[in-house]
């Protein structure tokens, strides 16, 4: 790594730059003067991009343009634009770090035929589409680039904003596209054409970006006349995007309301559920428990990047927090399966413990309805250690219900039990509930005994099924 930071020591080049640098992505390559790069940071290993612009070969004007990239890029902060988190300039390079993404290009072919990719571009656009409406409008800036090229996507599958090169403030002029690749983009009549809609030129490149989505890379300017593949009810409004009359196009902000209307492209689901998570913080408990409550039933039709990177990491908050009662349980046990071994035990195992040790009857009785979803994570030393003792309560509670659910619980949890746990403690309960007042309770003490037999040691099992199903057969 450090022969490729140039004239750096090595020493200096780690304080300058502590990150390490993979192979550059070719999607990129002549769409922009930048190459991207994965990373990682050398502190931690998160991963990262990093996009990188040689500076040794470029003209004065050129170096000048990514400069002001760099800069623009580290100042603007907005959910729909990619974020910036670290950059240097070195003799040879300008080193911009940011989120890890891929190019939005690379993504549709990776998700190519995938059962939840409608959802997700339609998600995808509605966030550019956001994005474009903050820098023009609450703003005053043009991106004057957007297309394919200028869009990437993060683990989750948020849509970013990213090739702000020539990013401008609206009323200024606006720089000419460098390369030749981006000329295609141009609205009608050239740069400046559109200056008194201050929407108009993005919302052209929304059009071509559209375009492109359900197409491909845009061949020419004249193959936006054909709207080709895009969706039936969004051929209208692209066409508005697409409108030769610049005061025929639409405001970012217009558009997505008429998009969101029942029958709109944007009307589904998984939009409706993605902006609520995304203001789940003002939400009030009622409204945070009717929302987790849905996510139980439409998380499977979600893709799987935005389950795991975007509603687990909010129902987890949720649940550390208290703000969701016992309806954040069975999205979160859901969701919990797409983590690996490692994963599952740092984040929801310590969720698990805690909510064993709930007062709260309500979400005690729901955790013990799901504990086939999350048993075979649990090690024995943490069921017999943390939870047991917590779970033991409910043979006493005065529910019946409670005492029911925490029976038929054991038929899980036994693999796990040690010995003095089983043969003592489990069956001394047991013994009492067989004397319970209610028949349910008795028979099912009966029969959850036998189903435990191979778990019990040699001398105890005689003695104590023998014992029971007499006392059973008196019953």
């Amino acid at each position: 790594m450090w022969g490729w930071l140039g004239s750096l020591s090595q020493q200096s080049a780690n304080a300058a730059f502590p990150y390490t640098v993979g192979e550059p992505r070719s999607s990129l390559n002549d769409k922009s003067i930048w190459k991207l790069h994965d990373g990682r940071k050398q502190a931690d290993g998160m991963p990262v991009s990093i996009f990188v612009f040689e500076k040794a070969a470029a003209p004065e004007d050129l170096i000048k343009l990514a400069r002001s990239s760099f800069f623009r890029l580290k100042t603007l902060r907005h959910p729909n634009i990619l974020r910036y988190i670290d950059g240097v300039e070195l003799d040879s390079k300008i080193c911009v770090v940011t989120e890890h993404v891929v190019p939005l290009e690379d993504y549709l072919a990776e998700n190519e035929g995938n059962a939840s990719r409608h959802v997700a571009i339609s998600w995808g656009l509605h966030q550019i589409i956001k994005g474009v409406g903050f820098l023009n409008t609450d703003c005053s800036i043009c991106h004057s680039a957007l297309c394919m090229a200028a869009v990437f996507v993060d683990a989750a599958g948020e849509w970013k904003i990213g090739g702000v090169d020539y990013l401008h403030k609206i009323g200024e002029a606006q720089p000419e596209p460098v390369l030749t690749y981006l000329k295609k983009y141009q609205p009608p009549g050239g740069k400046g054409a559109d200056t008194n809609i201050k929407w108009a030129v993005d919302v052209w490149g929304l059009g071509c970006l559209m375009w492109e989505v359900f197409n491909q890379p845009l061949p020419q300017s004249s193959s936006l006349k054909s709207v080709a593949k895009i969706p039936k009810n969004l051929v209208a409004g692209y066409c508005e995007l697409v409108s030769a009359n610049p005061r025929s196009r639409p405001n970012p902000t217009a558009f997505l309301a008429a998009c969101r209307k029942p029958g709109g492209y944007m009307a589904n689901d998984f939009i409706d559920v993605s902006l609520q998570l995304e203001e789940v913080q003002i939400l009030d408990a009622g409204q945070k428990e009717a929302l987790f409550a849905k996510l139980k039933d439409c998380v499977d039709s979600f893709p799987e990047p935005f389950n795991r990177f975007k509603v687990l990491p909010i129902l987890l908050q949720a649940f550390e927090f208290g703000e969701a009662g016992s309806a954040v349980l069975a999205p979160l046990f859901k969701l919990g399966k797409l983590l690996d071994t490692t994963e599952y035990q740092q984040k929801i195992v310590p969720c698990v413990v805690k909510l064993f040790s709930s007062t709260d009857r309500g979400t005690r009785i729901n955790l013990l309805q799901q504990l086939d979803l999350f048993v075979e994570h649990l090690q024995p030393n943490v069921v017999n250690d943390k939870i047991f003792q917590h779970v033991a309560l409910g043979f006493s509670d005065t529910v019946p219900v409670m005492r029911e659910h925490t029976i038929k619980s054991m038929l899980l949890l036994a693999p796990k039990l040690n010995e003095k746990t089983m043969n003592g403690e489990l069956l001394r309960h047991f013994a009492k509930l067989q004397m319970d007042e209610q028949p349910g309770i008795r028979t099912n003490t009966t029969i959850c005994l036998g189903k435990l037999a191979p778990y019990l040691n040699s001398a105890t099992r005689q003695k104590v099924l023998m014992s029971a199903f007499t006392r059973a057969l008196r019953d």
